[in-house]
């Protein structure tokens, strides 16, 4: 793994963009004291674990989320779980999933996001691959710093997208809190199906994993602990 030397402010942006229109359904995992179309807001000694969470010098309100909820799950949970050898599924230990909600939002405005999406589009903000794919405390790090200046050079964008990573034919995205001035409603409202209150309930479990089976990958470990 490359080690980053240049200072991300030392490259000039110059994004590829798609736009996700009003009314497009998103589906994101969160903590279950958020609402649905909540943003999380920075808190200097939260516990940052994204890729593009806010920063100190930078402390935008976030949300990640993909365009279904297959991928939702994907995204948050088996990002870092290789595959089982004795079974060949991503096991997700039931831990990670509890205090945490599967929900569908709608859109209620127009969305241009950066796209993150292909190698020319990741070559026209002066990356490649390792930004959506290392991981660790400090890749975050960069990836953070990468994606604060990429705000301060295009701050029409409202947020990214990219190719999920454990199911890359579909996408992931994080949106900016800070820039949605113009939406007279709000950006997002929540959608009255397809829930999952508690991923951590016995019938969460369940449902999670009905969506998770096509990726080999599940919830697991004793559910009364």
């Amino acid at each position: 793994m490359r080690e980053e030397t240049v200072s991300p402010a030392a490259y000039r942006y110059r994004p590829h963009w798609e736009v996700l229109p009003a009314g497009t359904h998103l589906w994101r995992i969160h903590k279950s004291r958020y609402a649905a179309g909540e943003f999380r807001p920075f808190v200097p000694q939260g516990s940052s674990t994204g890729r593009f969470d806010s920063t100190p010098e930078d402390p935008y309100p976030f949300l990640y989320a993909a365009l279904d909820a297959e991928t939702a799950l994907a995204e948050t949970l088996l990002r870092s779980h290789d595959r089982d050898l004795g079974t060949g599924m991503r096991l997700v230990p039931l831990a990670q999933v509890r205090g945490r909600s599967l929900n569908g939002v709608r859109t209620l405005c127009e969305m241009r996001l950066v796209s993150l999406c292909s190698g020319a589009a990741l070559a026209a903000v002066r990356q490649d691959n390792d930004l959506l794919e290392s991981e660790g405390p400090g890749r975050y790090a960069w990836t953070r710093d990468w994606a604060r200046e990429l705000r301060a050079q295009v701050p029409e964008a409202m947020g990214m997208i990219w190719g999920s990573k454990r199911n890359p034919s579909r996408r992931a995205m994080v949106l900016f809190g800070d820039r949605f001035a113009d939406c007279a409603d709000g950006p997002l409202e929540a959608l009255p199906y397809r829930n999952i209150p508690d991923l951590g309930s016995p019938e969460g479990v369940k449902e999670a994993n009905q969506l998770l089976e096509p990726l080999s990958s599940a919830i697991w470990g004793p559910l009364g602990d």
